[in-house]
């Protein structure tokens, strides 16, 4: 008899766990030799908190009421709660703090999709440490974590929340149609991309920019060329990027690192400097992260932030994928 488990979710057997439990042990190691300490929160709060995050498309679509009424919900990433963390358990610690985790978070899927409705987490977040020299540490930290995978083809895409919103401000979209921009260029949808910003009138020259701009990326080189498609928005973000990039460069981090004018994550809470992680094994982004400064103050605490986390079944298969590809070339080696 065949008892199904719901779409998005999966049996792990033994084989498979004991190699994740490898991969979860070399993360956590390489958080906690960074100087994080690993926490964990419930998987499920109340609802009005994990509210807070700003990501009404992907809020948690899990949701039911308590014994007394109140209406709880599961994690959809670990990034509120542990802002709920801070805020609650250490709102007088010395600064910066340094938190790692190792946790399940749970998201809607779309049919067809292949998505994971329960999936894990690996990840960081830095609180009180500003401008690049916080990002620079994050990333730092997420590179040594790629390297403690085996993933050493593994790409940092580098680019910045704020680039769209004040662009699209400048060029007079508001409201759903500049959600509506926002949402292709957070799906890498190109085609897509030209005709909201068609339906948004915005005009040939302006919709050229966004367009270009989408397809910006490389090494330092690529900061000029931005430069040239003028702008305040481009201005700004290009000097914060320079900054950030410059700073990897001291740290000797950059090598990973790629400049990305087309990167915008999903989610409503980053502000600055925004990170994704691709790897040519497989066709996912095995994780992401960014720095959310205004994030905080909704809890109470107005303190800079940064952070990361990693899909741990993601890397896993990229991690296969790598040794396949190793074990491959030292056999035709021979």
């Amino acid at each position: 008899m065949i008892h199904p488990i719901p779409p998005g979710t999966r049996d792990v057997l033994p084989d498979e766990m004991r190699e994740l439990r490898r991969l979860n042990r070399r993360l956590i190691e390489v958080f906690e030799d960074a100087g994080y300490g690993e926490v964990a929160t419930p998987a499920i709060e109340y609802d009005e908190v994990l509210s807070r995050g700003d990501r009404p498309s992907s809020a948690s679509p899990y949701r039911f009421f308590d014994e007394n009424g109140n209406l709880l919900a599961l994690r959809s990433d670990m990034t509120v709660p542990i802002a709920r963390l801070v805020a609650t358990r250490f709102a007088d610690a010395p600064l910066p703090l340094r938190l790692c985790y190792l946790a399940s978070a749970y998201r809607a899927v779309l049919p067809q999709r292949g998505e994971m409705r329960e999936f894990v987490q690996a990840g960081i977040e830095l609180i009180g440490e500003p401008g690049p020299s916080g990002t620079a540490e994050v990333i730092g930290v997420l590179e040594a974590a790629l390297d403690a995978a085996g993933l050493d083809r593994a790409v940092i895409g580098l680019g910045d929340a704020d680039l769209y919103r004040g662009l699209l401000t400048e060029f007079g979209v508001e409201g759903e149609q500049r959600d509506a921009v926002l949402d292709r260029l957070a799906t890498h949808d190109l085609v897509g991309l030209e005709t909201t910003l068609e339906a948004a009138g915005i005009g040939a020259t302006a919709a050229e920019t966004c367009v270009a701009l989408s397809q910006l990326r490389g090494g330092s080189e690529v900061l000029d060329r931005a430069r040239e498609l003028g702008g305040e928005a481009v201005e700004r973000t290009a000097t914060r990027l320079q900054e950030t990039y410059e700073t990897l460069v001291a740290r000797g981090t950059a090598d990973r690192v790629q400049i990305d004018f087309g990167l915008l994550r999903d989610l409503g809470y980053y502000s600055g400097a925004i990170f994704e992680v691709y790897d040519p094994a497989v066709g996912h982004v095995l994780g992401g992260g960014g720095r959310y400064d205004d994030f905080l103050a909704g809890f109470g605490l107005d303190l800079p932030a940064a952070g990361f986390s990693l899909y741990l079944e993601r890397v896993h298969v990229a991690q296969m994928e790598e040794e396949s590809r190793r074990r491959e070339r030292a056999a035709a080696d021979v």
